[in-house]
């Protein structure tokens, strides 16, 4: 059978990645894996997971939870150095 951990070894996220792709979207983790994995594999999808990824920054932030919050920003910057095609483009 087919664990979590081999889900997420599976997916190309980093466990923390799954994690906050799971909150942001309501649901679990074997699912935000998952979804995950497809998001990579479209254009805009690691994007999409770098979105989410600042979005639970901006919310610990809000929340001043400083020790999520630096977490975070560890995860995002984490996430854009293994996946350039998410990091912000410059406008013209």
């Amino acid at each position: 059978m087919i664990s979590l951990d081999d889900l997420i070894a599976f997916c190309g996220l980093k466990a923390e990645e799954v994690q906050v792709i799971a909150e942001h979207e309501q649901m679990s983790l074997g699912i935000a894996a998952a979804f995950g994995r497809s998001l990579l594999q479209t254009e805009h999808g690691p994007e999409r997971i770098r979105d989410m990824l600042m979005a639970a920054m901006r919310r610990a932030v809000r929340h001043h939870n400083v020790p999520h919050a630096r977490q975070l920003v560890s995860i995002v910057r984490e996430f854009m150095d293994q996946h350039p095609e998410a990091r912000f483009r410059r406008m013209a």
